[in-house]
């Protein structure tokens, strides 16, 4: 072999070597190249499902307070048109028992409720109260019932109320203590119901 062909094998087996070195470089280059990219996709992958799940989170509390707010709107809502119906529904009962106090049923009504109260007596001295609006009708259910009719102090829209002292007994028949008592009790029943 001559001196020029030696250099060229030298060369060639040079180049082929260092080409070989390279290539095999090359590939643990890149191969941790991939590894960093893929621990790296990994992290961000985790980043974003933590950032997306705070996201979430944030937005799912967001929408709770919204509702709860809502919630309470619709129940303050709710509540206030209820009053107002009952106000209604109540200011017509005053009416139909102001009416009703206008009609011969009343003064029979009175009288009965008078005889219960001196049935419920018994021996025992007993008060009889009408209303200052009654006192017209004090003679003639005192005849009616044999017993002494007073009018009270107070208005309680009709009715009686009789005190038996000696018991410390109050029987209220008052329209104004029955009245007040279902105002007090009544709710409105059936419909929408919520937590």
């Amino acid at each position: 072999m001559t001196t020029e062909e030696k250099l060229q094998h030298f060369y060639d087996v040079s180049v082929n070597e260092a080409k070989t070195e390279a290539q095999v470089q090359l590939d643990a280059y890149r191969q941790e190249l991939e590894q960093q990219f893929d621990a790296y996709k990994k992290k961000k992958d985790n980043e974003t499902a933590l950032l997306l799940k705070a996201e979430s989170d944030q937005a799912s509390r967001t929408i709770n307070k919204v509702l709860s707010a809502s919630q309470l709107d619709i129940k303050r809502s709710w509540s206030k048109k209820q009053n107002e119906l009952k106000d209604q529904l109540f200011g017509e009962v005053k009416q139909l028992l102001l009416d009703f106090k206008e009609t011969p049923e009343y003064d029979r009504y009175l009288e009965a409720k008078i005889n219960e109260a001196k049935e419920f007596a018994e021996n025992d001295e007993a008060e009889y109260y009408l209303s200052p609006q009654d006192a017209a009708k004090a003679s003639a259910l005192s005849a009616s019932t044999g017993v002494k009719i007073q009018i009270s102090d107070h208005d309680f829209m009709g009715g009686i109320q009789a005190r038996i002292p000696q018991k410390n007994i109050l029987i209220d028949n008052s329209f104004l203590g029955a009245f007040e008592n279902e105002r007090q009790n009544f709710t409105f029943d059936g419909g929408l119901t919520y937590e």
